[in-house]
């Protein structure tokens, strides 16, 4: 059996590995800047729509999170959020 199943089997699901995850890696971070993603990295992506992007910090640890379309990486993909006035970062 692979090391990722075993993890999985660990977590007791898919949906609480990715979680735990997301936890270990996202809890505690700041966001340090915000801005879409420049053309040369579209470019580069092969990606026609630009992401906002967004510059993390955990602890001494810097890191960049940006959407994509799906999880195969095909284009930028847009953020909701549950702010009223700003219930959507668009990709541009």
């Amino acid at each position: 059996m692979g090391d990722f199943k075993k993890e999985v089997e660990k977590a007791g699901s898919i949906k609480n590995y990715w979680t735990n995850t997301a936890k270990k890696n996202l809890v505690g971070a700041t966001i340090v800047r915000v801005e879409y993603m420049p053309q040369d990295e579209l470019d580069e992506m092969m990606w026609y729509k630009a992401p906002l992007c967004i510059l993390m910090q955990k602890g001494k640890t810097r890191f960049w999170i940006y959407p994509s379309m799906d999880d195969e990486g095909n284009d930028g993909g847009a953020l909701f959020t549950t702010i009223k006035e700003y219930s959507c970062a668009p990709t541009l």
